[in-house]
């Protein structure tokens, strides 16, 4: 199995994204990435908005779910987040590594973000949708969500999603 994206394959949760970085560095990606330093704000501060959201969404929902020794997300994004001894993982090759037959598939939770990506992936179909944000699929330990933005995943869908993560 050959994973891309950033942070750590030891963490228990598996993000799925389809987008990637506008950055040479993020697009030439071919392994896994562990940020480092100030590498979320540079990405933040080169590619404008879009990104420096995705990384705040995901830094909340990670302080929500396992605040740890942070005391604030944002302590957490800054000084954590996506770092190769983190407990987080995004995935930038989806089809590649979304294997839900593999035994390393169900050792995890996996959570795919976008219902566009997953229906792209073709793992919509295959989850209960719970409401029209959403879905989950027990058996293959698969969440869909909305995008890591703050219309679409704001705090009340943070704490929604944090305790489908509990359910898995």
């Amino acid at each position: 199995m050959h994973y891309v994206g950033l942070g750590s394959l030891d963490a228990p949760i598996y993000f799925y994204i389809e987008n990637i970085p506008p950055l040479p560095f993020y697009q030439n990606l071919d392994q896994m990435y562990g940020m480092q330093g100030e590498d979320i704000y540079q990405v933040g501060q080169q590619t404008g908005n879009h990104w420096r959201k995705v990384f705040n969404v995901f830094a909340k929902l990670e302080f929500e779910r396992n605040p740890s020794d942070f005391e604030a997300w944002q302590q957490l994004r800054d000084s954590n987040l996506l770092h190769s001894d983190s407990q987080q993982c995004l995935l930038f090759n989806g089809s590649e590594s979304y294997q839900p037959t593999s035994a390393n598939h169900m050792e995890r939770i996996h959570i795919v973000i976008g219902k566009t990506y997953a229906d792209k992936l073709g793992i919509a179909a295959h989850c209960q949708w719970l409401n029209e944000f959403f879905a989950i699929n027990t058996n293959t330990r698969t969440i869909v969500c909305p995008y890591f933005d703050y219309r679409q995943l704001s705090n009340v869908k943070i704490s929604q999603l944090v305790r489908l993560i509990q359910q898995l």
